[in-house]
């Protein structure tokens, strides 16, 4: 497939820039460099996690003959732990479990909630203007009453196999006796400004002169083990209510940096969900993602939905017409996406009107193989409730993804959450809390119309979270993935997921291809990869092409006749693990 030259219907397009640094939205997690992940072969069950550590534990609770929530429920754990940067007790999180005896795939949301306290201009300074977001971030502001483990009871009690006090085992005894600090971990603490100022995680993260503990450092966290016992003995009532509830709300109510009140009710109010996933075809497939908060779904769908035409090859390759078409479908969803997407307990979030296939395939015709549109409007989708678009978004997420399949051939694709690298940088009982009501838009109004996306007491802000399951025209599974990314997210997925079904390639070089997306704006590729041979050709195309560090964390298990094939991102610590 060929691309034309770079001629629109009315005039020729111009050229755009190059800039060899920088990005539209700061990185959620620096790069630390790159490690050797090559696929792995398994016949019974595989894990593919973020820490070698946490991999570990999801196969012992395997080998147990625990199920693939069960072994993600212990992992999840452990990462708590070992990647504290990432997810945690303190965040949430979406699932997607396969069963396969049913072939159904069905979603659960542990996604956090804005306290009752918060208002619409939570994050506006005294002169009306949006806060920086380092400094909304580190403080009471940015924290929303945590999910995950409410999803993890709610899919446990419908899939789990072994008691619920075993899956916390592996966290508890490695709390206890502790871990060495990894490069990684180490680097991030390094580069973290607020984190060192935290009263509680300098005791815990650093030396008394500021500086990170040594890589290989035994980093013990008795206080955490204390934490995961009172759960595993008391249930999640014991975490939502109680002495832990007082705690989090006290730490947020008390915050060394912009206190805002939280109570014990808020804590005690929340609920975690469980749907069905939000599945459409594509070619000979069926791609199943979560539904709203979370914008990820829905823009996966679109672009492969408006992709679907075109014949494809595996972009990030150096497939220029490929990965051309993917940055102009990535512009309309993006588009779509700040218009609509939100918490629909709140806003008309008009999913099967953004779905329609109609409606794409004429937002598809503005796509063109020989130029780039430029800036993408919204659509006007079936049924959609007009919204202001924020003037001001915050996007950065520190996120991790878990990937199994258990002996049964059920499977579990979770990507978990505290926001940005270490969350709020508040610390209590052992973890730390998120920042996630940063994924709000920081102004809630424009125009004098609301945005979707506006803080509200109890509302969920928009994620763009996007684990993915694949399965075939007989509904049995394909592929299970999914990725850390902040809001390229959807990019680093929509990658993945053609490279694997059009391109034919294994996990582990799904992964490892280039990174890039395009967010309705520059079209941003991963420094120091070989797609700086086509940003020439890409800007001659009338695209304005920015280079970043681009860290993404794809742990996928693909389904072949041979076995279960996984692999895991270079970018991070990832491991897979199997029998």
């Amino acid at each position: 497939m060929g691309l034309a030259a770079c001629n629109g219907p009315l005039a020729p397009c111009s050229t755009g820039k190059i800039e060899t640094a920088g990005s539209e939205v700061a990185a959620p997690e620096a790069a630390t460099g790159r490690q050797s992940s090559p696929a792995v072969l398994a016949k019974r069950h595989l894990i593919v996690a973020a820490n070698p550590l946490a991999a570990e534990a999801g196969r012992e609770i395997l080998r147990q003959g625990g199920s693939a929530v069960d072994a993600a429920i212990a992992a999840a754990l452990v990462l708590n732990l070992v990647e504290p940067q990432s997810s945690g007790l303190g965040g949430g999180g979406f699932m997607l479990a396969y069963d396969a005896k049913r072939k159904t795939v069905q979603a659960f949301e542990g996604r956090e909630t804005a306290p009752a306290a918060a208002k619409p201009d939570r994050f506006l300074g005294p002169d009306g203007k949006p806060l920086g977001f380092e400094d909304a971030q580190a403080s009471g502001l940015s924290v929303g009453v945590p999910g995950i483990l409410a999803l993890y009871e709610q899919a446990h009690q419908q899939l789990g196999k072994l008691p619920w006090s075993t899956l916390f085992q592996p966290a508890i005894k490695l709390a206890e006796s502790g871990f060495a600090m990894s490069p990684r971990l180490v680097q991030l603490l390094a580069d973290d400004t607020y984190l060192p100022q935290s009263p509680t995680a300098a005791r815990y993260f650093y030396q008394p002169d500021g500086k990170p503990k040594p890589v290989g450092t035994l980093l013990r966290n008795p206080e955490f083990a204390e934490t995961l016992k009172t759960i595993a003995a008391e249930g999640p009532d014991a975490f939502y209510r109680g002495p832990i509830a007082a705690d989090i709300a006290a730490t947020v109510s008390q915050a060394w940096r912009h206190p805002v009140p939280m109570t014990m009710a808020d804590l005690a109010a929340y609920r975690a969900h469980a749907t069905g996933a939000l599945c459409r075809p594509y070619r000979d497939w069926q791609v199943c993602s979560v539904p709203p908060p979370s914008s990820g779904g829905v823009a996966l769908l679109q672009i492969l939905t408006m992709l679907e035409p075109h014949e494809m090859g595996a972009p990030g390759t150096g497939d220029l017409p490929s990965l051309h078409l993917v940055t102009q479908a990535e512009k309309l969803a993006y588009a779509d996406r700040a218009a609509y997407l939100g918490d629909p307990d709140f806003v008309k979030v008009p999913t099967e009107g953004l779905l329609n296939r109609t409606y794409l395939a004429e937002r598809a015709r503005q796509i063109e193989t020989s130029c780039s549109m430029g800036k993408a409007l919204p659509g006007t989708p079936p049924s959609a409730q007009a919204y202001a678009l924020p003037t001001a978004q915050y996007d950065p997420a520190g996120t991790t993804q878990l990937s199994i399949v258990d002996d049964e051939g059920n499977a579990v694709s979770l990507t978990q959450t505290i926001e940005s690298a270490f969350g709020s940088k508040l610390m209590v009982r052992g973890f730390l809390l998120n920042n996630e009501l940063t994924d709000f838009a920081a102004t809630p109004e424009s125009d004098g119309k609301p945005v979707a996306n506006r803080v509200e007491p109890g509302k969920r802000p928009r994620s763009s979270i996007t684990p993915v399951m694949v399965l075939d025209r007989e509904g049995r599974l394909v592929l299970v993935t999914g990725s850390p990314g902040g809001s390229a997210i959807i990019g680093y997925v929509t990658k993945a997921v053609i490279a694997m079904l059009d391109g034919g390639l294994d996990p582990a070089s799904a992964a490892a291809l280039p990174n890039f997306v395009n967010r309705n704006g520059a079209t941003e590729l991963e420094a120091g990869t070989e797609l700086s041979t086509i940003a020439p050709d890409l800007a001659k195309l009338g695209h304005d092409v920015r280079f970043t560090d681009m860290t993404s964390g794809l742990n996928s298990i693909r389904l072949t006749p041979d076995g279960l094939l996984g692999g895991g991102d270079p970018r991070r610590e990832s491991a897979v693990l199997g029998d």
